[in-house]
């Protein structure tokens, strides 16, 4: 009997720099500084608007948005502020301001990851 196991494979352009925030759930328990890192990303998504951000940057051309781009979600500019600083700190998006605008970009490492990890129970 072999003890050999094949491993998914992530895209070349993701994995390179890949930080996986756990395990995939059917591997082994999360320990507890896992379960807090992973619970604030799934809570940053929890909301309706941020999901709907995240959503707009993720679907936008090249995978990056500029926030004049993806400002209208139905709430006021200083909420939309609010709710990208909160999938920036949850690790989601990344950011770089290039003169006046900031230009948001999903964090591809930390989505492969989640997914990899949430792929285990399908």
């Amino acid at each position: 009997m072999s003890n050999i196991k094949a491993l998914p494979l992530l895209d070349p352009e993701v994995a390179e720099g890949a930080v996986p925030c756990c395990p995939p759930l059917t591997e082994r328990p999360l320990t507890a500084e896992e379960a807090e890192r992973t619970a604030a990303m799934f809570k940053a998504l929890g909301d309706p608007v941020r999901l709907r951000l995240f959503s707009l940057v993720a679907s936008h051309e090249g995978g990056e948005a500029c926030v004049c781009d993806i400002s209208d979600v139905g709430v006021s500019q200083p909420t939309v502020s609010h709710h990208l600083k909160k999938l920036r700190e949850a690790g989601l998006l990344t950011s770089e301001r290039r003169g006046t605008w900031v230009y948001y970009r999903v964090e591809p490492s930390v989505v492969a990851a989640m997914g990899q990890m949430l792929g285990a129970i399908v």
